[in-house]
């Protein structure tokens, strides 16, 4: 079966009172265990409003053998609750063939999935066609949406 997917950008900030290192393994976390090592991330060195380092990171996957495994594994731990909301507000999430997900960074440390708002780990997936429904089903069927 060909790909529905045509990327995922996954993005997170270090703030300066944060383990650089915690931050890289949280996020490597939502990746499938033999895939988590594979994949790096490019970091951008910034400064907080008060003067504070910040280090961005930033990866793009476009390897159908790398995107569906991690999609599937965030899919099967991500709780039932979470799926019902971004469900009912798929449309917050979805902008021009792209849904936008947010997991909470402290959770994936821990090995656990769950989304959040502030200060999470980014999830940026663009899929290969534009229109809802067909978005809608490529999630229910990769287990996002229930």
């Amino acid at each position: 079966m060909r790909s529905r997917i045509s990327y995922i950008d996954i993005s997170f900030l270090a703030h300066a009172t944060e383990d650089q290192n915690k931050v890289l393994t949280a996020a490597k976390n939502i990746f499938p265990r033999n895939y988590a090592d594979k994949i790096s991330f490019s970091k951008s060195n910034l400064k907080g409003e008060y003067g504070n380092s910040i280090i961005f990171f930033k990866t793009q996957l476009r390897e159908p053998e790398i995107t569906e495994p991690l999609l599937t594994n965030i899919s099967s731990n991500l709780p039932a609750v979470d799926k019902e909301d971004l469900l009912r507000h798929l449309n917050l999430h979805l902008s021009g063939g792209s849904l936008y997900i947010r997991l909470d960074k402290q959770e994936a440390f821990k090995g656990k999935f769950k989304f959040c708002r502030a200060d999470p780990i980014r999830v940026h997936i663009r899929f290969k066609t534009s229109k809802i429904e067909e978005i809608r089903k490529i999630c229910q069927v990769i287990g996002l949406l229930p």
